[in-house]
């Protein structure tokens, strides 16, 4: 049963094949372990109280990209700050005047009026001199009117504030105190929408391995998602509770078997779907309600795609790539997510053992091939992705340019090969028909013959009539194609079906695939085949008929693959329930025609530490400019005449630390850069990015001063 409750048709997973048993145990050994201890993600199994912890934690609703898991929201506004020293010396003020009344009240220099009502209630008896009731009733009015003084004070030079800055309150990290259990119907561990269901059953069974010990955050998001395809009428109540009868919180697994990563990095929550990657910086520049929150994403905001550019070290990889890389494998454990990962061989992506297939292009040991026409049997269609990769970064990146030429020149190939051959044609073949070989040009001008294909003989007719032509776009793919026909890519690319080619088709499915290119000596080939994959990743999601299931594409490195046919494919993705991760060095690897409907076209713009000024500007300018309330504040110094008046002066600059003065304020409004393109290149501190969000319902977070460290 896959992760919506449908049993696979191949039975891989539902019907394994047996194991040989191992040898036989020794008498007074100790049985073996049924798992790995220690394994990661996995609580001890006598106590589930870590993971029922961890699920009844509140995530109230948030802004968008604030870490939901255990959030208390901050005020909208933020409140007046009184600065440190002028709060510590108005306390000290405070008390002293305290103490001056208490003590002039204390020697009679205001009267003894304040002692009438003491005298109005003290009966005369208790008035006799060492009277035990005398004097704890004076003490006991002397300790109120004491209190009274200092309660007044106090609340003058906010002691309060004071000791919730400085006391004990300020020293200890603020905790969530555990609550009872919550009551079965509001308590997610206990599964209340298939009680209300009325599979009471499965319910029980689920809550039970809950407390034991035996479900981890990835079962209880894959039995979720199982649940949602129930609600959703694609496979009956029963089969659903008969799998969670079966097999409790094993059931519905994952094609592969896995319930969980080998390692993980980052801070994942299944519940919300996000993955933690940093702290917003307590800055005067972020919004108060972001200050101090966690920053997170999830499908939520990369269903609108998302841009990230820094240098080489600035973090990319380490703190972006890498935890969304986890954290789309971990959905597609869940069955909500198809994730492919297009990155340099050696790049920090994860084991190869988090993922489900790994085409390692250009390494003999590669088990997985790569299909260069993306499981197609449209001669058009390959055509269009075919030369979208091999030219598409020659076409004039102005707005109406194409690569339909190309297009057309590979279509009246690859339709008569396929006529002739069942199958569309390898590399060297591809190379020898764009080259005008007369040989095959002549066996496939035979072969249409034979077949009465009179509609692809003209196509081939127009072939060879255009080959003589000065314009001709056949010799330029010819040369692209060359860059393929390499030995060392010659496993690879095969049609003849002797390997396992991996198409983008499979999309349809929770699959978990990286794709490693060879950097190394082959780059032009690296990024044709990072355009390829891009090319066919957007063909394919737009076509699939689950949409609930998001596909995201992440390119750890896009130099030379935004095109603008890719432009186009990457607004088409965020209807299509999918999305893209590009990482860039420098926007100069972008054709400046097409740097600002890239910008336009994602949602989620990074700009990491060590950004160029040229660069900055780009992002200066899509993020805009807001009205702020600037403050011209100026000051004249009072000079003081009278020998009083310089006392009192010198007393303030004591207590102040600055000259008195005369202070006048002018506000007005005023409209400036969110982030100026000076502020982006030199006031991003290492280990940091500025971050906007766009979520696919469209609410927007401004740009954040985000610590990728934290």
């Amino acid at each position: 049963m896959d992760s919506d409750g449908n049993r696979d048709a191949r039975g891989t997973h539902a019907n394994p094949v047996p194991r040989p048993a191992g040898p036989p145990e020794v008498p007074g050994v100790p049985p073996r372990p049924s798992r790995a201890p220690g394994a990661p993600g996995v609580p001890p199994l006598p106590d589930g109280s870590a993971f029922l912890s961890w699920l009844r934690t509140p995530r109230p609703e948030a802004l968008p990209g604030v870490w939901r898991f255990g959030h208390r929201p901050r005020p909208a506004q933020e409140p007046e700050r009184v600065p440190g020293r002028q709060l510590v010396s108005g306390a000290v003020i405070a008390f002293l005047v305290g103490w001056l009344i208490w003590s002039l009240l204390w020697n009679g220099y205001l009267g003894g009026w304040w002692l009438l009502p003491l005298y109005a209630m003290i009966p005369d008896s208790w008035a006799e001199p060492h009277s035990f009731g005398s004097v704890v009733a004076v003490y006991a009015y002397y300790a109120l009117i004491a209190g009274i003084i200092m309660v007044g004070v106090g609340r003058l030079g906010r002691w309060d504030e004071i000791w919730r800055r400085y006391g004990p309150p300020a020293w200890r990290p603020a905790t969530q105190a555990a609550g009872p259990p919550p009551a079965p119907e509001e308590d997610p561990a206990a599964w209340p929408a298939l009680r209300a269901a009325g599979a009471v059953e499965a319910a029980e069974r689920l809550a039970g391995e809950a407390r034991q010990g035996l479900m981890r955050d990835v079962d209880h998001a894959r039995i979720a998602r199982a649940w949602q395809g129930v609600q959703r009428g694609r496979h009956s109540l029963a089969t659903f509770t008969g799998a969670v009868l079966g097999a409790g919180a094993g059931a519905c697994p994952h094609p592969s078997g896995d319930r969980d990563l080998p390692v993980r990095r980052a801070r994942h929550d299944l519940v919300t779907g996000q993955v933690r990657i940093g702290t917003a910086a307590d800055d005067a520049r972020n919004p108060y309600a972001y200050r101090g929150a966690g920053l997170a994403l999830g499908p939520d905001l990369l269903g609108t795609s998302l841009l990230a550019v820094g240098p080489a070290g600035s973090g990319k990889t380490g703190s972006v790539v890498r935890p969304l890389t986890e954290s789309l494998c971990l959905h597609a454990l869940a069955g909500r997510a198809a994730v492919v990962v297009v990155g340099a061989a050696g790049a920090d992506l994860g084991p190869a053992d988090a993922y489900d297939v790994v085409v390692r292009i250009g390494h003999p040991d590669s088990v997985y091939d790569l299909d260069l026409y993306g499981g197609t049997t449209d001669p058009d269609e390959a055509a269009v992705v075919l030369a979208e990769a091999l030219v598409g970064d020659l076409a004039d990146p102005h707005p109406g340019s194409d690569t339909r030429r190309s297009t057309t020149v590979l279509a009246q190939l690859l339709g008569p090969f396929r006529a002739v051959h069942g199958r569309f044609p390898g590399v060297p073949e591809l190379r020898q028909l764009l080259d005008g070989t007369p040989g095959p040009l002549a066996e496939l001008r035979q072969g249409l013959r034979a077949a009465g294909q009179e509609s692809l003989l003209r196509e081939l007719d127009a072939r060879e009539r255009q080959m003589g032509h000065p314009g001709d776009v056949g010799g330029v793919l010819a040369d692209r194609v060359a860059l393929l026909d390499r030995p060392a890519f010659a496993p690879f690319f095969d049609t003849s079906g002797q390997s396992r080619p991996f198409s983008l088709k499979s999309l349809d499915h929770p699959v978990r695939v990286r794709i490693d290119l060879p950097q190394r000596g082959h780059a032009d080939a690296s990024r044709m085949l990072a355009r390829l994959v891009l090319a066919q990743f957007t063909a394919s999601v737009s076509v699939r008929e689950d949409r609930s299931l998001f596909a995201c594409l992440v390119l750890d490195d896009a130099s030379g693959v935004v095109t603008p046919e890719a432009v186009r494919g990457v607004q088409r993705l965020r209807s299509a329930g999918a999305g893209a991760v590009l990482t860039l060095r420098t926007l100069d690897d972008v054709p400046r025609p097409l740097r600002g409907p890239l910008l336009g076209a994602i949602g989620c713009r990074m700009a990491l530490s060590g950004l160029t000024p040229w660069d900055g500007q780009d992002f200066a300018e899509v993020w805009g400019k807001e009205w702020t309330e600037a403050r011209d504040v100026t000051d004249r110094q009072i000079i003081a005449e009278t020998p009083a008046g310089k006392a009192a002066h010198m007393v303030r600059r004591v207590i102040t630390g600055k000259a008195p003065t005369a202070r006048a304020v002018t506000v007005r409004q005023v409209e400036r850069e969110r982030w100026s393109a000076s502020e982006l290149a030199h006031a991003v501190p290492a280990g940091h990015a500025v971050l906007s969000l766009t979520t696919v319902k469209g609410e927007h977070a401004p740009p954040l001063l985000v610590d990728l460290r934290g």
